[in-house]
């Protein structure tokens, strides 16, 4: 049994924040009905295209749902929708809002249709203000929040982060939203209601101590690369064979690095001793020399040799791995984030697994996502009663 069980959602959305959103509940038991237009998802066609209609960036956010096609311009296919949101739970769309009122999707219109429904937008730069009508998309959430400016060596270019770490906030915090209101519904605290999360809000959020580092004093962090300025060493240190992470962030660390250098090698006895890196403070100031230093020691043994030293000696570290060490590490495989999905084909596909774990009602993931328009008929037979004659009629029709 998953936790929920029996709740119907309807998904508008589009790309990765929405789609991923309504994954999640998929994965918790929801029946989760996607609506694509005649022709599928444009995220169907993003990078990396694996085969016609189905890409890495859809396989990522559509598991475990039903697809069918409506299209939206059609009056007929409006009121096709209208009569599905009458029957869910939950409604989840990415329309900017002028689109939303244009195809009938808007809070107003289906509220009054449903009002026991919780409604999801997900917009690019929130439901208020000036820009509320800006299409919006992770890389520029990233730039506009200033994520891009803190992300990069201190001397490069701003860079966006490698993965869309914004998209995916914004759809881990609009499942919370959709939760924390069907929770509110089910005490009966509430009736439904409007669940309003934006790219620019989960960028902003994001921001954490660097936000506050502005707002309580006033200081603009800067780029800082894979460490910190304010601590040292803390960072990508290189080996004879890759990179790894350390980070010894207190004087204790400090002390157990240079033991377990020294166990290395003869050139790491003088550092403890050096006024250069007594303490933090002296270490930032030097962080140059110090890193030569490093480095030269570091380069006398590989990755693995390093890893298990530090560990032995309480240091906090970690590989750099790459994606395929990533997904290929007993650890992640352990955890079960890596995780078989069976296709429309019969054949089981690779796909990354559930982020959280739950005991007494644990997730379970789907079938990898369907074609565009899959389930049409099963789910307009199911929930609206019409025949498959009848679905064949709008299809004809350009309604479907």
């Amino acid at each position: 049994m998953g936790a929920l069980d029996g709740i119907k959602v309807l998904d508008l959305s589009r790309v990765i924040a929405g789609p991923y959103c309504c994954q999640m509940m998929a994965d918790n038991g929801a029946d989760v009905i996607k609506i694509e237009a005649p022709g599928g998802d444009m995220n169907r066609s993003f990078p990396t295209v694996i085969a016609p209609g189905l890409s890495t960036n859809f396989l990522s956010a559509n598991r475990g749902k039903r697809s069918i096609t409506l299209n939206l311009k059609s009056p007929e296919a409006r009121r096709m929708m209208h009569a599905l949101v009458g029957k869910v739970d939950v409604v989840v769309q990415s329309f900017l809002p002028k689109t939303a009122a244009a195809l009938g999707a808007d809070y107003p219109t289906l509220a009054a249709l449903n009002p026991q429904m919780i409604y999801a937008s997900i917009s690019g730069y929130g439901s208020k203000g000036a820009l509320k009508n800006k299409p919006g998309y992770d890389t520029m959430a990233t730039a506009f929040a200033g994520i891009m400016s803190l992300t990069g060596e201190p001397d490069g270019p701003p860079s966006r982060p490698g993965v869309p770490a914004v998209d995916m906030a914004t759809a881990m915090l609009t499942y919370s939203g959709i939760v924390s209101a069907l929770f509110a519904r089910a005490e009966g605290r509430a009736g439904g209601q409007r669940v309003d999360a934006s790219l620019l809000e989960s960028a902003v959020a994001l921001l954490s101590f660097r936000g506050l580092n502005y707002l309580q004093l006033g200081s603009v962090d800067q780029r800082e690369g894979a460490g910190y300025n304010t601590i040292t060493p803390y960072g990508a240190y290189r080996c004879a064979d890759g990179d790894i992470l350390i980070g010894a962030a207190t004087q204790a660390n400090w002390r157990n690095l240079c033991n377990a250098l020294a166990a290395q090698s003869m050139a790491a006895e003088p550092l403890i001793e050096d006024p250069r890196y007594a303490d933090n403070s002296a270490r930032c100031t030097n962080a140059g020399p110090l890193r030569t230093a490093l480095e030269a020691i570091l380069a006398g043994a590989t990755m693995e040799q390093w890893l298990e030293r530090l560990e032995e000696a309480g240091v906090p570290s970690a590989p750099i791995n790459t994606v395929d060490r990533v997904l290929d590490h007993p650890q992640v495989r352990a955890n079960e984030m890596v995780i078989p999905a069976q296709s429309i084909d019969g054949h089981s596909m690779d796909l990354l697994g559930i982020p959280f774990k739950m005991s007494a009602t644990p997730g379970k993931a789907g079938n990898a996502p369907p074609t565009p328009g899959q389930h049409t008929v099963e789910v307009l037979g199911e929930m609206l009663g019409m025949s498959e004659a009848e679905v064949h009629k709008l299809a004809e029709d350009g309604v479907i």
